[in-house]
């Protein structure tokens, strides 16, 4: 039998509040049938934004639908309501990047013998803007191209695995 949880037993889950056995019990379980968009709801509780989360992408970051114009475009914002723009741009580029490859600024995060070689990697950091949260980050080697982490086919989730349909993106086809 397929166990259904309430809004706040997932808020708990979500905000690590419950007993290791009960978190292990529930994360082995099938999931039920409504539980992505419970856990949409307590995101939609938490940020301070009206636009619709579709998809949460990163501890504050979200795919939305913009209520604002132009209405139901879908664009990437931190949980601050900061606009990194359409999410099938790489959000990553209008973020503030930080660059540790001098061997300073990397002893601060990786001191003495655990730190590397800047001539062979360094470590990228991604701050919003709005809010001076670190959203991600990076370790690549020096000149790599900003990674583009996570494009979603948000039609087919919506429709393949949760069984609803999206509405459509406006001005897009």
């Amino acid at each position: 039998m397929m166990a259904s949880y309430d809004k706040e037993v997932i808020r708990d889950l979500i905000d690590g509040k419950l007993p290791w056995q009960t978190t292990k019990s529930i994360m082995s379980q099938y999931k039920d049938d409504d539980r992505f968009f419970k856990y949409i709801d307590i995101l939609q509780d938490q940020v301070k934004f009206n636009d619709q989360i579709l998809l949460p992408i990163g501890e504050h970051l979200y795919i939305v639908a913009r209520n604002s114009e132009p209405q139901g475009e879908r664009v990437v914002k931190c949980g601050c309501g900061h606009e990194f723009g359409h999410y099938t741009n790489n959000w990553k580029l209008n973020a503030v990047i930080n660059v540790r490859n001098e061997e300073e600024e990397i002893a601060e995060i990786y001191p003495g013998r655990h730190s590397y070689d800047p001539d062979w990697m360094e470590i990228r950091e991604f701050i919003c803007p709005g809010c001076a949260t670190l959203l991600e980050v990076e370790a690549a080697a020096p000149g790599y191209p900003i990674v583009f982490d996570f494009l979603p086919y948000l039609e087919t989730f919506y429709r393949d695995w949760l069984g609803r349909e999206l509405p459509p993106e406006i001005g897009r086809s």
